[in-house]
């Protein structure tokens, strides 16, 4: 099997096996393209069924004498795995010689959250009052009560909603959909402004007759518009934290914890995949425990007297 055939038949692995994104696919293309490139000279007339293990050591040395991030060497070692598994899977290999390769230690990155008083505070700074305020509440208190992505916030259909019964349906990544619960503040904002805003909205565009969040021309919000939204809306609040959309899905999970929420419950309600990426919320409740010490335990008061 030559290098082009065995690309060729990962990318449609990565698409019908996978269901990974176009941009998923290719990234990890790209990600093969670099061993190729590395083997073309270190290892010339080496096919891709006859890397070892050696080699692809070889190979990860002389990324990180490169100097890339171990950000970038993480990601393009994943891109080598999911190749080989592919192989494996196709019964091309007997064993995966990428199964040795151990990724670099990347810096845990802790997201900025909002306090519940802040979120709260945010919220209440919209002015109902005001063209599109009911919108605005509704979205960000669906944005919070669920934990959703910007991207599932703005493609939310209203055949998805099931409010009487406290649900929603949600469209996540790679299309896989998931049922998470929303709570009576958020349901109440929705059904008054379905009723009330959204409803009354006119020449809503072809296509967009079932997306819940239209803008005044009747097209779906951009997650550019949501951004400019909540950073409006920040400013108004007095917040000087750097918050984006994405904050009130961590603030969402951060609340979930900080209360004793099962883990895998709040893996489930983000639709993570692996619940180590749901873990991060546990260092962040850490990070809010160990502030909280520092600032109110008596004898580190003393210290700062």
């Amino acid at each position: 099997m030559t290098w082009p055939n065995a690309l060729q038949q990962f990318q449609a692995y990565l698409l019908l096996e996978r269901a990974l994104s176009a941009r998923t696919q290719e990234a990890y293309l790209q990600d093969v393209q670099k061993l190729v490139q590395y083997l073309e000279r270190a290892q010339p007339g080496l096919g891709p069924l006859q890397v070892q293990s050696p080699h692809l050591e070889q190979f990860v040395q002389s990324i990180n004498q490169l100097g890339l991030e171990a950000s970038s060497q993480a990601r393009i070692l994943s891109g080598l795995r999911a190749f080989f598994k592919f192989l494996l899977v196709e019964d091309l290999i007997d064993e995966d010689p990428s199964e040795i390769l151990e990724s670099p230690r990347l810096r845990r990155y802790i997201p900025e959250v909002l306090s519940v008083f802040e979120m709260q505070r945010l919220l209440d700074s919209v002015d109902l009052s005001e063209p599109q305020g009911l919108r605005n509440r509704a979205l960000l208190e669906t944005m919070y009560a669920c934990g959703l992505r910007v991207s599932e916030a703005v493609s939310l259909r209203r055949n998805n909603l099931f409010l009487e019964a406290g649900f929603i349906k949600v469209l996540g990544k790679n299309n896989k959909e998931r049922l998470v619960p929303i709570g009576h503040s958020a349901v109440k904002f929705l059904q008054q402004y379905l009723e009330y805003e959204r409803d009354k909205v006119e020449n809503v565009q072809a296509g967009q007759e079932h997306v819940v969040f239209l803008n005044r021309r009747g097209r779906g919000l951009s997650r550019v518009m949501v951004f400019y939204i909540i950073k409006e809306l920040a400013e108004k609040a007095g917040i000087t934290k750097n918050i984006s959309p994405h904050t009130f899905r961590h603030s969402f999970a951060t609340h979930l914890v900080e209360g004793g929420a099962d883990l895998k419950a709040v893996q489930d309600m983000l639709g993570h995949e692996s619940i180590t990426t749901t873990e991060i919320y546990t260092h962040i409740d850490t990070e809010y425990l160990k502030e909280t010490v520092l600032l109110f335990h008596p004898r580190n008061k003393m210290n700062r007297t």
